[in-house]
């Protein structure tokens, strides 16, 4: 399925020179300031407080930000990940597109027990299932089908859920 996102078209110089138009300038700061403390700290538990605090995102209990993860920055309470789900050192979770003549948001809903690995960036308006793991430095440009192994740039399907099953059988 293509990414779900809501398009707003922009006159004159490109969307990213009209961003204070689209999202206040405090709360740019204020996440800013929560996205940076939360890259560095390793208290994983004071991490999902921080984002579910300050940044309005919804998180899973269990789950598990490594450090680095940088996340979007004006639009974060359209993130949700759900529970018991790592997210590798260094992944990008955006959920704008600033463009030059428009800008797109979407949400991003990450599922339960997701594995994504190291360096993924992920764009704005997927859905990735329960269950999925995302190889090293992905990126996430569609759904990711629940409990499927993906990998590339471009993102594609490795195995299957039930190729993955199969596989865990020996």
């Amino acid at each position: 399925m293509s990414r779900r996102t809501t398009r707003y078209p922009v006159e004159g110089a490109n969307s990213l020179w009209h961003v204070y138009k689209t999202v206040p300038f405090l709360k740019v700061v204020k996440n800013f300031a929560v996205i940076q403390i939360a890259r560095y700290t390793p208290f994983l538990g004071m991490k999902n407080w921080l984002y579910r605090t300050f940044l309005r995102m919804k998180v899973g209990e269990q789950t598990s930000f490594a450090l680095m993860v940088m996340l979007d920055v004006m639009f974060p309470e359209k993130i949700s990940v759900g529970r018991n789900t790592v997210i590798g050192y260094n992944t990008t979770i955006l959920a704008h597109e600033y463009l030059v003549k428009e800008y797109r948001l979407g949400d991003v809903e990450i599922g339960s027990e997701v594995m994504i690995g190291a360096n993924t960036t992920i764009l704005p308006g997927v859905v990735i299932g329960d269950g999925a793991i995302i190889s090293a430095g992905t990126l996430v440009h569609k759904d990711v089908p629940e409990g499927a192994f993906v990998g590339g740039n471009p993102m594609r399907v490795i195995y299957t859920k039930e190729e993955m099953q199969e596989r865990m059988r020996f």
